[in-house]
């Protein structure tokens, strides 16, 4: 009875420890989040003042930060180019990558294994290695730069091999070929079977893919700022950089546009965050 009751204590206190670290881990990784949503509600001399202090230390709250902010970065036709662009990217690259990794894990031939290693190969090329190459090509050779569908286009392409990664490990341990088969046996042609027998099994795998892609399509700056110049194409990230002048920044009106897009994102995951870990897990296995 002893031992167990030590045995007891001890895991007790391990696992004390073990939340007390994790707390501690969280509380250091939402502080600057915390930051942000805190000075959003502050007056420009207020976050100048006291940058770090709490709201019940200063006069009051203010939401005219909100309001210049909504106005200043043309918010609604941000958010249309931001929705329109991450919603068409992501559903090609998601069903295209889908198609491709299915074909791959159903026909083993030498030209799908080797399209495989360089899809995945090309994961490890960072995008800054060919950003400039990239924008002479298409800028000045084609001459296709400040078009939507020329950024759609290229957040594909970037982010396909690793949506291919993701959907060959799912489908290749999670789909059974037996009613691909029996698909087949009914009369179903290839495609068929793909969007109404394979597809409707990925949607663990799409939930997760849908979050990832449509998380760095939203918050990507890079990219739409090599690509887009007109204002009236600006996506959110780029509609918040009007708020910094040559000489100083209006630091309570940033931290206001910055909680604006996180908005958006922020309500997707909520509503797809049961499938993402399990998606991820099981993408990752094989």
């Amino acid at each position: 009875m002893g031992k167990t009751r030590i045995g007891g204590n001890k895991r007790h206190i391990v696992n004390f420890l073990s939340m007390t670290g994790l707390t501690l881990i969280f509380i250091a990784y939402m502080f600057p989040f915390l930051m942000v949503i805190i000075n959003s509600l502050k007056q420009k001399r207020d976050i100048i003042k006291s940058p770090f202090s709490w709201l019940f230390t200063i006069k009051g709250l203010s939401f005219d930060n909100f309001v210049k902010a909504f106005t200043q970065m043309d918010f609604l036709n941000a958010i249309k180019n931001s929705l329109f662009v991450t919603g068409s990217a992501t559903i090609l690259v998601t069903v295209f990558a889908a198609m491709l990794a299915y074909y791959i894990v159903r026909h083993r031939n030498a030209m799908s294994k080797v399209t495989f290693v360089l899809m995945v190969a090309s994961m490890i090329i960072p995008f800054q290695a060919i950003m400039i190459p990239l924008v002479s090509i298409y800028g000045g050779t084609l001459n296709i730069l400040n078009h939507r569908p020329t950024l759609i286009f290229m957040h594909v392409g970037f982010s396909m091999s690793m949506s291919v990664f993701m959907f060959h490990g799912y489908i290749k341990g999670n789909v059974p070929i037996a009613l691909e088969e029996a698909a087949c046996i009914d009369g179903c042609t290839h495609v068929q079977t793909f969007f109404k027998i394979v597809f409707p099994l990925l949607k663990p795998i799409i939930s997760t893919m849908v979050i990832l892609n449509a998380l760095a399509f939203w918050n990507d700056f890079l990219l739409p700022s090599l690509v887009l110049t007109d204002k009236k194409l600006l996506t959110l990230p780029l509609s918040t950089y009007s708020f910094y002048g040559t000489y100083s920044a209006d630091y309570g009106t940033i931290m206001a546009g910055l909680l604006l897009c996180v908005l958006p994102i922020l309500i997707l995951y909520v509503v797809l965050q049961k499938q993402i870990i399990g998606g991820v897990v099981a993408g990752a296995v094989k």
